[in-house]
């Protein structure tokens, strides 16, 4: 065998990887970051110190069960990049990211927490800003975003967004488009509008423990 190891033994190690995968997801998606390492040992049904061999922090399983959907933002700021119409991609993002979020409360907080030991994530993180401030500089050019617009307001609606909650999945991302309907009318430039308060703070959550 290449890896020294016999296909069996290399096999079971990849069940227990996509197990844990599978089960942080589940639970950071219905209960947020705060779940503990234990329980989702539990859930995925192997032991401990099974996890620990596969992730040793509880930063990279953050970053490991979220890398999909990181891959997806990129995937959505990059179409609306490619729309001929910024303005008409900057709302395409707020739509589809607000849904992504109110779908998966771990996502969002692993989406706006800090996770410093975690390069990945944090570079991730700071690419899709990026993006998203190149998307709000073409938008505001074409005169459509109010030129008041800094990223941190992005980020700021998505933590208000992710408070949605509904006894029904359906009911929350109809709320969601509702909020990100009210989001975008208040992102248009409007003549005569008020200016908003300076930006002089970067909205986080607090890591998990």
């Amino acid at each position: 065998m290449a890896d020294g190891l016999p296909h069996s033994l290399r096999s079971d190690a990849r069940d227990n990887r996509d197990r844990i995968l599978e089960a942080a997801r589940e639970l950071f998606s219905a209960e947020g970051l705060d779940v503990s390492t234990q329980r989702i040992a539990r859930h995925a049904g192997v032991g401990p110190a099974t996890l620990y061999r596969r992730f040793p922090t509880k930063e990279a399983l953050v970053a490991e069960a979220f890398a999909e959907q990181m891959w997806h933002c990129g995937t959505v700021l990059d179409e609306a990049l490619a729309d001929p119409d910024p303005w008409r991609g900057f709302c395409s993002v707020i739509v589809r990211l607000f849904e992504l979020h109110v779908r998966d409360r771990g996502f969002t907080a692993a989406f706006l927490s800090a996770y410093p030991k975690v390069l990945t994530l944090e570079n991730t993180r700071a690419e899709l800003m990026a993006k998203a401030g190149e998307l709000a500089r073409r938008a505001k050019e074409c005169g459509k975003l109010r030129p008041d617009f800094v990223p941190q307001d992005l980020v700021l609606v998505i933590m208000a967004n992710s408070g949605i909650r509904a006894a029904e999945a359906d009911q929350a991302v109809q709320a969601s488009r509702r909020f990100a309907a009210l989001a975008i009318e208040g992102f248009r430039a409007t003549p005569g509008a008020a200016p908003l308060p300076p930006a002089s703070w970067t909205p986080r959550l607090t890591p998990a423990t």
